[in-house]
């Protein structure tokens, strides 16, 4: 399992990383659409129709593929009280229990936010000129994401690997 299981890991870490430029790509793009937006209103008085409806639009982009991002780092919120009191053995499988529910609320992402796109296909943003399926196609992606990450620690765990372990940037000596 381990010889096509670490190359994957390699493939799902680029993805990861893909993932996090494009979120940070878009922060950036929405920081300049409002500025643009702020300069246009009170300067030239002038206010574009489209910046909100972008601006909102790579928010909730940024938002969730950066979701994605904090489950593959293992970044996501957690009840670790617990994790710390108990042995070793029983942590492995407090966080297999964590990724599969990680797992089945992604997959609820997937389907219905793919019910929503299928349904937005038709429908179009006005001042954007685009399908409404644009603005739900982020829930989709990131659920996707968020699956296969979640199921990567899942199987890495299962393989032995240190998967629960803090990086070694993140160590501190004492």
């Amino acid at each position: 399992m381990r010889q096509w299981l670490l190359p994957a890991s390699n493939v799902l870490r680029a993805t990861s990383n893909a993932a996090l430029w494009l979120a940070g790509v878009g922060l950036v793009l929405m920081t300049a659409i409002v500025a643009f937006q702020v300069y246009m209103r009170f300067v030239v008085n002038a206010s574009p129709s489209w910046t909100e409806g972008a601006a909102i639009m790579l928010m909730s982009w940024f938002i969730f593929l950066g979701a994605a991002v904090g489950v593959r780092e293992n970044f996501h919120m957690g009840f670790d009280v617990l994790i710390y009191v108990l042995p070793k053995a029983a942590k492995g499988t407090l966080r297999t229990i964590s990724d599969l529910a990680i797992f089945a609320f992604a997959f609820g992402m997937v389907y219905y936010g793919a019910l929503l796109a299928i349904r937005g296909w038709t429908v179009s943003i006005p001042v954007l000129h685009l399908p409404q399926t644009m603005t739900y196609l982020p829930i989709v992606i990131s659920g996707f994401l968020m699956c296969l990450y979640a199921l990567e620690r899942i199987l890495l765990r299962l393989a032995g690997e240190p998967v629960d372990e803090p990086p070694a940037e993140l160590v501190t000596e004492a």
